[in-house]
């Protein structure tokens, strides 16, 4: 009797021993299977993974190929600038080396009017003064034409609002309509710059 007693309360114990292991099984499955749906939901979500070692070097050595190539694009837009503003304080300075004498020369066609109608009228000077003061007038306009002074050519020309400064119009068969017919005052350019439209009858 003792031993079937025994061997009851021996079998008791195992069965006691497999319930508890059953039971320790069941709820390591439950957790894992716990822990997978919160990695699929966290994927689901679109929670952003971890990087790894080699993502975050390939980030890091493409942070600088970036820099490198913003400073490379500055500095070709600085030297653009540069260049730019190179070549405008050159044709500055051309400019004002053109015409600094733009002011004086611009007095002296006064002083040409003056100096041509002077040799225009008949004197008793004689032969001799009247040439000498020819020459000195060419040798006046050589010095200016050296520094860019230019007589406008008008005469028998098509008018040109840019050259010709239209005082009166004229009736006359020897012009064509619209060219200029007399030119009542010259007009000069100094170096390709208008300084004084010449002053000129057109042909109707």
């Amino acid at each position: 009797m003792a031993k079937e007693k025994a061997a009851a309360k021996v079998t008791e114990q195992s069965e006691n021993k497999e319930a508890a292991k059953a039971e320790k099984t069941k709820k390591k499955k439950a957790s894992d299977a716990a822990g997978t749906e919160d990695v699929n939901s966290e994927k689901a979500e679109g929670k952003p993974e971890e990087e790894t070692p080699e993502e975050a070097e390939g980030a890091e050595a493409a942070a600088p190929e970036e820099e490198k190539e913003d400073a490379d694009t500055q500095y070709m837009r600085l030297m653009a600038d540069f260049q730019n503003y190179k070549k405008r304080v050159e044709k500055e300075k051309g400019d004002i080396y053109a015409f600094a004498n733009e002011k004086i020369l611009s007095d002296m066609l006064d002083v040409i009017d003056n100096f041509e109608r002077a040799l225009s009228q008949k004197n008793d000077a004689g032969e001799g003064f009247m040439d000498g003061m020819n020459m000195i007038f060419k040798q006046m306009m050589g010095v200016l034409e050296k520094y860019g002074l230019e007589e406008i050519d008008a005469l028998g020309k098509e008018f040109d609002v840019n050259f010709h400064n239209a005082v009166m119009t004229e009736a006359t068969d020897e012009y064509e309509s619209g060219t200029v017919s007399a030119v009542l005052q010259k007009g000069f350019t100094l170096n390709k710059k208008v300084v004084r439209p010449a002053m000129v009858k057109v042909a109707q």
